[in-house]
């Protein structure tokens, strides 16, 4: 039987087995190096180390040499960040003298971010001292490559800090993600007040946070990666205006789903596509505006063709108009069993 793997940690979070193990080391002078299986990290933090004469056996170092030596590091540290600010003090004083009457001396209402770096970097020092709320339309998620799994576990530990702090997150997608096991089990171990809905047809990528600052990509920018980073009261406003018109139309998807109604036989996502068909779209078209590929989107405009006893593209149309399956759906089905939500203003916590 394999032993749990071992978590990495530093040493003011030493965990339980390295602890007693320690302990036991400093009663008994040297422990068998097989004893340290369970604890690995007492020699990769430099508690335990092989005996000269014995490589078998690990000995402890004095709990009062590693305590310098940690304090020594942490001294070192800060001296290093005095030393920087006298360095940013000396660069930036001089450029300060320079007069110029028409530089902002207040925060800009749009900034551009340049890069995928930089725009996550300021969403983060943004949710870093936020504490009601996070606003989020995301129309595409992924994790199919490493770059993709690697931001949403970035996103995940800067979404659960958010909400430890009492704040709420509420997110929009589209409504594909509803069978997208890995976005589920990613609400199923945040803590907190985090909600999900979907819509077939979300917006552009937007991040409200505390309704002070908003952050979305710049299409119309020809240099790739560009954000950008709002303050505008007036804008902002209208981005939440829009956010909470398009949450009370979506369907829930976390913490309580509604399940998405057929109508005579013809499936939620067969009635969106539809819905496309009679306005004329092509086939590529309803793809990108559903976030599936062209393959995928004819699939279900075949599914829905035989259902309906359709023999050609003009025919479908007409049955679709004739079958009443773009009738609206009873509103009902747009909250979960437990009530409404609560409001959401300015009392109201986010995350």
């Amino acid at each position: 039987m394999t032993s749990a793997p071992h978590s990495d940690h530093g040493l003011e979070d030493l965990c339980e087995p390295a602890s007693t193990l320690y302990r036991r080391a400093l009663r008994e002078g040297h422990v068998p190096g097989a004893d340290a299986g369970d604890a690995p990290c007492l020699v990769d933090l430099g508690l335990l180390h092989p005996v000269v004469d014995d490589l078998s056996r690990l000995e402890p170092v004095t709990p009062s040499v590693v305590l310098h030596r940690l304090l020594r590091g942490t001294a070192e540290r800060i001296a290093d960040e005095r030393r920087r600010e006298e360095r940013l003090a000396e660069v930036f004083e001089p450029l300060m003298r320079v007069e110029n009457p028409t530089a902002r001396t207040d925060t800009p209402t749009i900034n551009v971010l340049h890069g995928n770096k930089r725009a996550n970097q300021a969403i983060t020092e943004a949710m870093s001292t936020a504490s009601r709320e996070l606003l989020c339309i995301q129309p595409n998620i992924s994790y199919s490559n490493e770059r993709s799994q690697q931001a949403q576990a970035a996103a995940m530990e800067r979404d659960q800090t958010l909400l430890d702090r009492g704040a709420r997150i509420r997110t929009l997608y589209q409504a594909k993600t509803r069978h997208q096991p890995l976005v589920i089990a990613r609400y199923e171990r945040l803590r907190g007040d985090a909600e999900a809905r979907t819509l077939d047809e979300v917006t552009d990528r937007l991040i409200v946070v505390d309704r002070t600052v908003a952050f979305l990509p710049d299409r119309t920018s020809t240099a790739p990666e560009i954000a950008l980073e709002i303050r505008h009261p007036a804008l902002l406003a209208y981005f939440v205006t829009t956010f909470e018109r398009l949450w009370q139309l979506a369907t829930p998807m976390y913490p309580q789903s509604v399940q998405l109604p057929s109508v005579n036989g013809i499936t939620h996502r067969q009635r969106a596509i539809a819905t496309l068909l009679v306005e004329g779209h092509t086939d590529a078209v309803i793809a990108t505006r559903l976030g599936m590929n062209v393959r995928t989107a004819r699939v279900h405009i075949a599914k829905l063709a035989a259902t309906l006893g359709s023999e050609s593209r003009a025919q479908l149309g007409y049955l679709i108009g004739q079958s009443g399956i773009l009738e609206p759906v009873q509103e009902s089905v747009r909250e979960p069993r437990g009530g409404q939500p609560g409001p959401v203003g300015p009392s109201a916590p986010e995350g």
